[in-house]
C-alpha cells in the first residue's frame, strides 16, 4: 500500500527544498512522475483510521508553508 502526495507551491510559501525537507522528515520519498512524493507503507495495508491520522500529520507538517497538497492512497 502507498500514498502519494502531490505538491502545488507558491511563491509566498516555504521553498520547495523546505518542503522536501519536511516530508522527507515524514517518511516520504522524492518521486518523478504524476507524484511528487510517495510514502510506502510496510503493512499490506492500513485501516481508514490511520489513513486519516496520515493525511492530518500531512496537514499539521505543511501547515503555514503556503502549499496546496493532494493526497491519494493506493
Amino acid at each position: 500500500m502507498k500514498t502519494y502526495l502531490k505538491i502545488l507551491f507558491s511563491s509566498e510559501g516555504r521553498s520547495p527544498s523546505e518542503v522536501k525537507d519536511l516530508l522527507l522528515n515524514m517518511g516520504f520519498k522524492a518521486n518523478k512522475g504524476n507524484y511528487d512524493f510517495v510514502y510506502d507503507w510496510a503493512e499490506e495495508s492500513a485501516e481508514l483510521e490511520e489513513l486519516i491520522w496520515f493525511a492530518d500529520t500531512v496537514h499539521s507538517a505543511l501547515q503555514d508553508s503556503k502549499v496546496l497538497f493532494e493526497i491519494e492512497t493506493i
